[in-house]
């Protein structure tokens, strides 16, 4: 095979289509975030955006979007926004001696989809991902819902009156193109991640800049959606993410901290659920992570891989010693020396610059330190 990487503003009509073709032609690469219209927006904030594409005889056969980090690294674009990625195919190969040739040294996955088996000697961990897949309209799935737990729904009912009767009336706002609710959404997610100790994604330039462009897009199955819950009229609850046709996958979720005793987050995802049809949407994806939140919303359930895949030959071999050092240390050190790693990652995804890296390590440093004093102190 024959193989050029380019910037995803590079992409070429035929690649598009082939790209697009292979995402419908396979279910299991149906989100927003495998396209190529994910990696172009991502590329337009990202200077290190980079697209290999594989060809055999001249037609495209396989699509990997990534940037490249120092080491050879490869991450999946976007990352850490990027729940799935994949390398698109139409037909399996040498995942190894492709990343080989793509002058690539390995590629670092935590949401692998795999469908086409080229990574299972890699995929190490697997994960569940929450999927609200509509197959007989929303009644019939909020429905099966409540048949599932009617105890959980009953007391939803109960919290949704009390609601009404001691703050206001409750609805759904889908989608919401209000600027001054996008902000807001924004500002309690930075403000919960600040509180529960995680790392602030949404700090950087790059996440910020593709939030908003994101946001402004009105034209095209791809582009930005923000669903929110209001209280006559007073934003309380929201989601925002990016959908493609009827495929929505939010990144965002955030509620008002003066309404942590409502459970609002709960309430406001069986109003979304019952507001996908007239939204055009068939599949809400809650990605994953956050079982607890997502689990009872979710019938259908997504295998996702964690791991390293290594090229072949001289390629992956620095690579390798490296993944080796990993596991030496997770055998003497347990799970925790899996939790820094992740965290490492995450901020190594995300912060562009060593500056940034440095500064993220020691804010995480600081925040596990002040949990582990008022944790004492309690």
């Amino acid at each position: 095979m024959d193989v050029e990487t380019l910037h995803p503003a590079a992409l070429e009509t035929r690649d598009l289509v082939s790209w697009r073709h292979m995402t419908a032609a396979q279910p299991a690469f149906g989100s927003p975030l495998m396209g190529p219209d994910f990696a172009q927006a991502v590329g337009a904030v990202r200077p290190d955006a980079r697209v290999a594409i594989w060809r055999r005889d001249g037609r495209a056969v396989g699509f990997l979007a990534h940037h490249l980090r120092p080491g050879g690294l490869a991450r999946p674009i976007g990352a850490p926004l990027s729940d799935y990625h994949a390398l698109v195919a139409a037909e399996p190969f040498d995942a190894r001696a492709a990343l080989a040739e793509a002058g690539l040294g390995a590629l670092r996955f935590r949401g692998l989809v795999d469908p086409l088996g080229m990574f299972a000697e890699a995929a190490s961990t697997a994960h569940e991902a929450y999927v609200i897949a509509l197959e007989d309209g929303a009644d019939a799935y909020l429905e099966a819902l409540r048949a599932q737990s009617a105890k959980r729904f009953k007391n939803y009912r109960r919290l949704e009156h009390k609601i009404e009767r001691e703050v206001g009336a409750l609805s759904v706002v889908a989608p919401d193109h209000d600027q001054a609710a996008f902000d807001q959404i924004i500002a309690w997610k930075r403000e919960q991640l600040t509180r529960t100790g995680m790392h602030d994604f949404l700090a950087p330039a790059w996440t910020s800049q593709l939030m908003r462009n994101l946001f402004a897009a009105r034209e095209g199955d791809f582009q930005g959606l923000m669903i929110t819950l209001r209280i006559d009229g007073r934003m309380v609850a929201g989601h925002f993410g990016v959908r493609e046709g009827a495929v929505y996958h939010p990144w965002i979720a955030s509620t008002d901290p003066e309404m942590g005793a409502f459970s609002i987050g709960q309430l406001f995802l069986i109003k979304a659920i019952a507001a996908m049809p007239n939204l055009g949407l068939t599949t809400y994806d809650l990605g994953p992570g956050h079982d607890h939140y997502k689990a009872p919303y979710a019938l259908q359930r997504r295998r996702i891989g964690e791991g390293t895949l290594t090229a072949a030959g001289p390629s992956g071999w620095r690579v390798r010693l490296g993944e080796g050092a990993w596991r030496v240390a997770g055998a003497s050190g347990g799970p925790l020396v899996g939790r820094v790693r992740r965290r490492f990652e995450t901020i190594s995804d995300v912060e562009l610059t060593l500056g940034g890296r440095v500064r993220g390590m020691a804010v995480a440093v600081a925040g596990k330190a002040r949990r582990s004093g008022a944790a004492s102190e309690g």
